[in-house]
């Protein structure tokens, strides 16, 4: 296949990309404590934080596992804010103002992923 063409796997990662970043414009709507100076910014801030999911979430999982194990699982939410939290800490224009509105925006872009996950399976 030619470079610089999109085939379906490259067309499903923008697609989701794209459905990050309004989901996390819409976070300021939903979120009180979160807040997207622009569509620019959410657009980098969906990139950050697929990149630090990608990389840095699964070690922290990893050193994270007995507390994981203790709470069922449920300690990924905190780790999954904290991801979130450390985003708006790295991209300018996405901030977040404490724990309690990166638990929640987390939450919405838990469901934001399943939703996604279910409709480009």
């Amino acid at each position: 296949m030619p470079h610089g063409r999109l085939n379906a796997k490259n067309m499903a990662l923008l697609f989701r990309w794209l459905i990050y970043a309004v989901a996390i414009m819409l976070l300021t709507y939903i979120v009180p404590g979160i807040s997207v100076k622009n569509f620019y910014s959410a657009l980098l801030a969906a990139l950050v934080l697929g990149l630090v999911n990608a990389v840095i979430r699964p070690l922290i999982i990893l050193l994270t596992l007995p507390v994981n194990i203790l709470t069922l699982g449920l300690f990924t939410l905190v780790i999954n804010a904290l991801m979130l939290w450390f985003v708006a800490s790295i991209v300018k224009g996405f901030d977040v103002k404490n724990f309690v509105a990166a638990f929640l925006g987390a939450l919405v872009l838990w469901a934001v992923g399943w939703l996604t996950n279910a409709l480009t399976k």
